[in-house]
């Protein structure tokens, strides 16, 4: 007899394999264009310095 034919959008373990590979490349494209863990590192510890209170040096003024 013949066999039905598997339709193309069907997912086979192939199939599986390559969709979770390209949404693993997605999320390295998004995090590399958002700069990163470093680049949030570094913004955190400016932040921390930007919010810190400075003692202000009479003769700058």
């Amino acid at each position: 007899m013949d066999e039905p034919k598997q339709s193309p959008f069907a997912l086979n373990p192939g199939r599986v394999l390559i969709l979770c590979l390209g949404v693993l490349i997605v999320i390295i494209a998004i995090s590399t264009s958002l700069g990163g863990i470093n680049a949030y590192q570094s913004l955190r510890e400016a932040n921390a310095e930007a919010t810190t209170a400075a003692p202000i040096d009479p003769a700058v003024e």
